[in-house]
């Protein structure tokens, strides 16, 4: 007898965090309806849904038959404020008020750490803001505001990682950061779809368990390990950082990885998770050491000649 599986609807299927997602998801007994901007090879219990956040048509077909949505989209790095308020903020709201209207309670958002500082970057500011629109809705929802997520398939941390292998990692001067891995991270995703009144209305910052996070400077040289390199590790100012997205913006245009958005954040010295906003152990507990896991990522990209 076929047993009927719960469906949800997953937005940011694609990327890095959605990936693994989609396969936590389907593994954990759900079909999954998800948005793409484009055609994508089918996949068991997965029903892919051609449109984008702007599209309220394409949104509702997303939500067909869903009993809950994980929203995961967003615009990472853009040139200006303006795309950042039509990729978080306007996509979001878009999201919320099309649950709304076919009655879907249940609402997974995956916000940012840089939400809770919102003036020192747009990216921050437009996450911190979609977050007001979830708590003013009457839906039931979940915010989770990951810190730095890594892994395989991320093209973000990877830029540390190719910079190891040359023996030098560049980090922001005197700051610390809580990490988490992506494989964690989706896992929590997933284990909050039910809600219950331990999560409903809540807003959880997990991590991989590291009290105090991590140093810039011990995670460098994490990742230079990881590589099986003793790597320097290059301190950066926040006037140096600046710099930086200077250049990077001048050699690869919108395509650079270090915005005067990102630097401006990057040089905030605290992106540790606060104790206050820990998931309770008897929903979620991380699983994966990030020593192992970078040691693993690391091996995921030599095998994916990415390194």
């Amino acid at each position: 007898m076929e047993i009927d599986r719960p469906t949800i609807a997953l937005t940011g299927a694609t990327g890095f965090v959605g990936q693994s997602l989609l396969d936590e998801a389907v593994a954990a007994g759900y079909d999954v309806r998800a948005l793409t901007r484009r055609e994508q090879e089918p996949r068991e219990n997965v029903t892919w849904v051609r449109g984008e956040l702007r599209d309220t048509g394409s949104l509702s077909e997303l939500t067909r038959g869903a009993e809950a949505i994980l929203h995961v989209a967003g615009v990472v790095s853009a040139p200006d404020a303006a795309s950042y308020e039509v990729g978080n903020v306007t996509g979001t709201l878009n999201l919320i008020e099309t649950a709304v209207a076919k009655g879907i309670r249940r609402f997974v958002f995956v916000s940012s750490l840089s939400a809770r500082e919102p003036q020192l970057s747009a990216y921050g500011a437009s996450k911190a803001k979609a977050e007001k629109f979830l708590r003013a809705s009457p839906l039931d929802w979940t915010i989770v505001r990951p810190p730095a997520i890594y892994g395989p398939r991320d093209k973000e941390m990877f830029e540390l990682f190719r910079a190891a292998r040359w023996g030098v990692v560049p980090v922001p001067r005197g700051g610390s950061a809580s990490m988490i891995h992506v494989e964690d991270l989706a896992r929590l995703l997933v284990a909050l779809v039910p809600g219950g009144e331990d999560v409903t209305g809540k807003l959880f910052e997990p991590d991989d368990g590291k009290p105090l996070g991590w140093d810039n400077v011990e995670m460098a040289r994490a990742i230079g390990a990881a590589v099986g390199r003793r790597v320097r590790v290059l301190s950066l100012s926040a006037g140096a950082l600046s710099k930086a997205a200077k250049v990077d913006q001048f050699l690869r245009g919108d395509g650079a990885k270090m915005t005067a958005d990102r630097a401006a954040y990057f040089s905030h010295p605290d992106w540790v998770v606060s104790a206050e906003a820990a998931v309770p152990a008897s929903i979620w507990q991380p699983r994966i050491d990030t020593r192992d896991g970078l040691r693993a990522t690391a091996e995921w990209y030599r095998a994916n000649e990415w390194l």
